[in-house]
């Protein structure tokens, strides 16, 4: 019970990784708002029906949530979220970020709607989120927040949209710990995997594509065993850093999926060129491709 007495609120969680984590904290002793729109992969539509079967199942096996059906896209709704935990629980302790959705395409062809959409769920919502909860963790003295990332923020093709909006998340969460670490509150952003129904969704075509084209093989569970696909191999690892013991772990980027738990680095300077004075083409010319263009490990040219 290594969450009892804790209030978490996890949007998205009528399905995949989402539902996952929202039953193990129940599992952990959290209660629960579980939190889910019921939209299409598209973002449209909503239904009640993801987050009943999720409460149900949870309150079946002993545990305590109660649905909320809100869309986190909306600064308000978001204040409404927080408001049924508050009323229902007395507090909020933990928030986890997992509600998104896709519309992928080609940078030359999306349309702006299908940028603002996305945006709107993974970095608004998390945004929204975040903000309605952070005053009354402040006063409480502690709080734990985790975001969902994805590794497309790093290499994928067909998703600008989808990779700039997760890849964010990974700013916030560098930022967001360093201001929020006085007050006892962790950030941290994952980046989970699992054949989740966004994997599935993903055209042949454009699977096909993106390992041509980024090697990421990894990314769309082609080399890993069968039963490691599985969404629910996240929930432990996300759940862990919503706990007591991992209140030294904050301002980190970690991967989840399957059977595995990686800590990425943050990003610093791998190599450089520098100069006395003013750089030319010329020089540049000359010297970027082999001191920066080139995987040569710690390469340095200086100029005089």
């Amino acid at each position: 019970m290594r969450l009892k007495g804790k209030v978490a609120v996890v949007t998205g969680a009528g399905g995949g990784i989402g539902s996952g984590v929202a039953e193990l904290m129940a599992k952990q002793g959290a209660s629960v708002i579980v939190n889910d729109a019921g939209s299409n992969l598209d973002g449209t539509g909503s239904s009640q029906n993801s987050a009943d079967l999720v409460v149900e199942k949870i309150n079946k096996n002993g545990g305590a949530a109660i649905p909320n059906y809100e869309s986190i896209d909306n600064y308000d709704s978001c204040g409404r979220i927080i408001k049924s935990a508050l009323n229902e629980f007395g507090k909020v302790d933990i928030i986890c970020h997992t509600a998104g959705i896709l519309r992928d395409r080609m940078i030359f062809n999306m349309a702006e709607d299908e940028w603002d959409k996305v945006m709107e769920v993974h970095l608004h919502g998390a945004f929204n989120i975040i903000k309605n909860a952070l005053p009354h963790m402040i006063s409480q003295k502690y709080g734990r927040i985790v975001l969902l990332a994805s590794i497309s923020g790093l290499r994928s093709t067909g998703q600008a949209n989808y990779a700039a909006a997760k890849e964010a998340m990974v700013g916030i969460t560098r930022s967001s710990s360093l201001e929020l670490k006085k007050h006892g509150i962790t950030v941290n952003a994952v980046y989970p995997g699992g054949y989740t129904r966004m994997v599935a969704s993903i055209p042949d075509s454009s699977k096909d594509l993106r390992e041509d084209m980024t090697g990421a093989a990894k990314l769309l569970g082609n080399t890993m065993p069968e039963e490691s696909l599985d969404p629910y191999n996240n929930a432990a690892k996300i759940v862990y850093l919503c706990t007591e013991n991992a209140s030294n772990i904050s301002g980190h980027v970690i991967e989840t999926q399957g059977w595995d738990m990686s800590l990425y680095s943050s990003r610093i300077p791998t190599r450089h060129i520098y100069s006395d004075k003013q750089w030319t083409l010329e020089e540049l010319e000359r010297l970027v491709p082999r001191a920066l263009g080139k995987p040569e490990p710690d390469l340095t040219v200086n100029v005089k």
